[in-house]
């Protein structure tokens, strides 16, 4: 199958109704906040997509994304690689949806005013998400060792008299 640029959005009951499939890319330089976060501003990010019906009468929209991103180790302030990958599933929420009753395998996701859904916005919050809290290489792998991390060391504490100590001696008088 070839690999198609994704619309921008997407109508999910229309797309549920004809049980489209999706196979295709999205250039990392539209997903602007994930290109903040990255040292690389090329790339596509490969998505597939599934729509359709479940057997509950849920309209649902599933997938899988991944994109190769180059992020800065925190610990030694070089590029390293970093393969971000998702699987996510939504459902949209209509006015007679009840959130607490969907399955916990959906997302629940709203419409926009034309009834459909921002397929970019939700694959980037999607890669957001995936990405480390602390970018670092493997300890191994990285430029700085864990001898040349130690900043200093730490003075021993003032002996100082304990406070008490005045009471156990009243204690034993």
């Amino acid at each position: 199958m070839r690999k198609v640029k994704l619309p921008l959005t997407l109508d999910p009951v229309k797309a549920a109704q004809r049980r489209d499939d999706y196979d295709g890319v999205v250039p990392v330089t539209e997903l602007t906040r994930l290109m903040e976060l990255s040292l690389t501003r090329q790339g596509e990010v490969d998505v597939q997509l599934h729509c359709g019906v479940d057997p509950q009468g849920l309209v649902f929209t599933e997938g899988k994304a991944a994109v190769e991103l180059e992020l800065e180790c925190q610990r030694c302030n070089k590029p390293m690689s970093f393969l971000a990958e998702v699987n996510f599933a939504y459902t949209p929420v209509f006015a007679k949806t009840v959130i607490e009753e969907l399955p916990e395998a959906y997302e629940p996701v709203d419409f926009d005013e034309n009834g459909e859904i921002d397929l970019r916005k939700l694959i980037e919050d999607e890669l957001i998400l995936a990405l480390p809290l602390v970018a670092m290489h493997a300890e191994d792998q990285c430029a700085v060792s864990s001898s040349e991390m130690s900043f200093g060391k730490i003075a021993p504490a003032d002996e100082r008299p304990n406070p008490f100590a005045v009471l156990e001696q009243l204690k034993k008088k």
